[in-house]
């Protein structure tokens, strides 16, 4: 395994870092403005991703594009980087179309989508005049375990009719967000894990009701996190995504290169906090020291840099591997960043706010938000246990199949 990044990866995050601090950090502050005024999407989005797209800095994300498609065509190791300089402002990706959950869907399409579905809805979100939404999760019942999903996929004649409740849908609340990818059982008697189907959902499909956009820790996202009633929806049955019954195996493939894009983006995060922290911990003085002098403060440092180093180091693996042997091969390490990176997102990122003390959880510094999110992805593509039992399982069953070490020494 070799992680070293390649000249043409070196110079495209050369130019990233380039186009960020001239075009992105200098309107954060007028972001947040317009935002706060209900201003959204922000006045100036549109520019800097016609700037972004003309610099060649789009679609960074897809390794299998073809011919004539808008993009670079970079490996999932490849991209890593790229997500990390994106991560260190929240809105950053979607300049560069490479935000979530917009690259999943992307990928999901690129994958099975007809030519008619990929006319229609690939194409524009290639090109970024519009956005989706991903509509899985369900308030009533435990998402974690998607076969437990109850909304309804049911025939009739031509079309499909959806009946059902989904939340925390995100991007539905944005106003260029046209096309829904909705996750739903078509055949409740099937074997479990055939049970599920994807359909294509226009938004503004009569019975199509986004009820409310849900605040994430009392933390409101303008993109949305929305909750979304579907009532008696009709559909051609043209829409379905792939065929009846794949819907489990097209989420799980559709999973695994977007936890690595939102493992590095975290890891941008807390690479944020910890400059901020170091920064920081060097300007103020308490009890006649700099912070930095103080045991509490340094060891935080320390041990914040060991601790991205270490999941830096395994998100990348886990990108070679997926690039190397598929995402169904990668499945343990892809559990293992899931697991390990959001938690080391909100920990870097807590230390920082209790360095910069009460500003640290006010909105003069990034920091709040970051936590924020970080705390959010904890949930967000299956939570901590999830990954956690899934992993176990893994070891448990590599183990039942290997010589046991213990044996040598019990015998």
């Amino acid at each position: 395994m070799d992680f070293s990044y390649s000249p043409k990866v070196e110079a495209l995050c050369q130019q990233l870092k380039g186009f960020m601090d001239h075009h992105i950090v200098p309107r954060i502050r007028q972001w947040h403005d317009e935002v706060n005024a209900g201003m959204y999407p922000v006045s100036f989005m549109e520019d800097l991703k016609t700037r972004a797209k003309s610099e060649g800095l789009w679609n960074l994300f897809l390794p299998h594009l073809n011919a004539g498609e808008p993009g670079t065509g970079l490996s999932n190791l490849e991209y890593a980087p790229l997500a990390e300089i994106m991560g260190s402002i929240s809105w950053a990706s979607e300049v560069f179309n490479c935000n979530a959950p917009d690259t999943g869907n992307m990928e999901l399409l690129h994958m099975c989508a007809t030519a008619a579905q990929r006319k229609q809805w690939l194409e524009p979100l290639l090109n970024g005049s519009i956005r989706s939404a991903f509509a899985m999760t369900e308030p009533d019942v435990a998402s974690s375990d998607a076969t437990n999903i109850q909304t309804s996929i049911t025939r009739d004649g031509d079309d499909y009719i959806i009946s059902g409740r989904k939340w925390f849908i995100t991007n539905a609340a944005h106003p260029n967000c046209k096309i829904l990818i909705l996750m739903g059982k078509t055949d409740p008697a099937a074997e479990t894990h055939r049970q599920q189907s994807m359909i294509l959902v226009p938004i503004d499909t009569a019975g199509v009701e986004v009820v409310r956009n849900i605040n994430i820790m009392n933390h409101h996202s303008p993109e949305g996190h929305c909750e979304i009633v579907f009532r008696n929806v009709r559909v051609p049955a043209s829409n379905l995504l792939g065929e009846e019954g794949s819907g489990f195996a097209l989420a799980q493939a559709r999973l695994g290169p977007g936890r690595i894009h939102h493992c590095m983006r975290s890891i941008g995060a807390a690479e944020l906090a910890l400059a901020m922290m170091t920064e920081r911990a060097q300007q103020r003085k308490s009890f006649g020291k700099y912070l930095y002098e103080h045991g509490a403060v340094s060891d935080g440092i320390a041990r914040s840099r060991i601790e991205i180093e270490q999941a830096r180091l395994l998100v990348l693996k886990t990108a070679w591997m997926i690039d190397e042997v598929g995402a169904k091969a990668a499945r343990k390490e892809i559990a293992m960043i899931k697991a390990l990176v959001p938690m080391l997102h909100t920990t870097v990122t807590d230390r920082a706010m209790q360095v910069f003390g009460a500003m640290g959880i006010s909105p003069d510094t990034p920091l709040a938000d970051h936590w924020t999110w970080g705390r959010a992805l904890r949930f967000a593509d299956g939570p901590d246990e999830v990954h956690l039992r899934s992993i176990a399982r893994m070891e448990i069953k590599q183990a039942q199949t290997q010589f046991g070490p213990m044996a040598a020494y019990l015998t």
